[in-house]
C-alpha cells in the first residue's frame, strides 16, 4: 500500500517562499513518476509540476514555471516542491501524487494512482 505524507505548509507573507516535502512509504519510490497539484476553496484541483522517475525530466504549469521548483530524492523516498515568489491566490491545499502508469511524466489527474492527505498553505497579502 503506498502511502504518501505532505509536509511544509504553513502560512507565508506574499513574495515569501516554501518548501514542501512528500515522504513515500510501501512502494519502490523510483518507480513512480511525482507530481504536486493544488485545490483552492471552490475550486477544482490544478496541476503544478511533475518529475519523472529518474528525476531528469520535469514539467510545470505555465503559472508556477521560474517560480516553483520540483526534485526527488530517491535515495530517501521523498519528493520536493521548492515555492518561491509566493501569490495569495495560491493558497490552497498542496497535495502530492504518485503515478505507476505508462510515461516519463503525468499532468493529468487521472493519471495519477495514490494522493497524499494534503497539507495547508497560506499566503498572506
Amino acid at each position: 500500500q503506498v502511502q504518501l505524507v505532505e509536509s511544509g505548509g504553513g502560512l507565508v507573507q506574499a513574495g515569501g517562499s516554501l518548501r514542501l516535502s512528500c515522504a513515500a512509504s510501501g512502494c519502490t519510490f523510483s518507480n513512480y513518476v511525482m507530481g504536486w497539484f493544488l485545490q483552492a476553496p471552490g475550486k477544482e484541483r490544478e496541476f503544478l509540476a511533475t518529475i519523472s522517475r529518474s528525476g531528469d525530466t520535469t514539467y510545470y504549469a505555465d503559472s508556477v514555471k521560474g517560480r516553483f521548483t520540483i526534485s526527488r530524492d530517491n535515495a530517501n523516498n521523498t519528493v520536493y516542491l521548492q515555492m518561491n515568489s509566493l501569490k495569495p491566490e495560491y493558497t490552497a491545499v498542496y497535495y502530492c501524487a504518485a503515478s505507476s502508469r505508462l510515461g516519463t511524466i503525468a499532468f493529468r489527474g487521472s493519471q495519477y494512482n495514490y494522493w497524499g492527505q494534503g497539507t495547508q498553505v497560506t499566503v498572506s497579502s
